[in-house]
């Protein structure tokens, strides 16, 4: 044997090759408690915002998003300015934020804006006004949460049974 060969071996003896810990994988999946289920939807333990009974978070139809509650308010008339659309829902509580959209070749308003609330509470109270009639610059306001729960969806086991009949061939003699 060459004192290369020797050399190979030696060096081979003192590196564990089966070793996990000296393998670098790159790329998505490794290493990660997300797992993916049969129909390619990652299945994991992910982060939520959970409702908090103080807050009034009572709705199951409304999401809240990361800062407050969110509403969305269409059929804002064109030449309306954003005071007038904050004096008017400042009545529902107090207003965190008001984003009130412009066209750019215009320069009127889009006729939506986006208001967001502290707590649910005033949310809803601003909705129900604008369904029971609220007006701006005598122009009816609707609204709705801007932000909604999905669907409940059906047990993966009824999922995968409905789908395996709907696509099964005919059976060929």
């Amino acid at each position: 044997m060459s004192a290369m060969e020797r050399r190979d071996r030696d060096r081979d003896a003192d590196m564990d090759i089966e070793d996990e810990m000296n393998v670098r994988r790159r790329g998505r999946g490794f290493g990660s408690s997300v797992s993916e289920d049969a129909d390619r939807v990652k299945v994991g333990d992910f982060e939520r915002l959970v409702p908090d009974a103080e807050s009034g978070d009572v709705d199951e139809h409304a999401a809240r998003s990361v800062e407050g509650w969110v509403i969305i308010v269409t059929n804002i008339h064109e030449e309306a300015a954003e005071d007038d659309v904050m004096d008017v829902f400042l009545d529902f509580g107090k207003v965190k934020d008001l984003a009130l959209n412009l066209d750019r070749r215009t320069g009127y308003v889009k006729g939506y804006a986006l208001i967001q609330y502290e707590m649910q509470s005033e949310a809803r109270d601003a909705i129900d006004a604008c369904k029971q009639g609220l007006t701006l610059l005598e122009q009816g306001l609707n609204a709705d949460f801007a932000f909604v729960q999905p669907p409940k969806r059906a047990p993966q086991e009824a999922r995968r049974r409905a789908r395996r009949e709907r696509s099964r061939s005919p059976m060929r003699p």
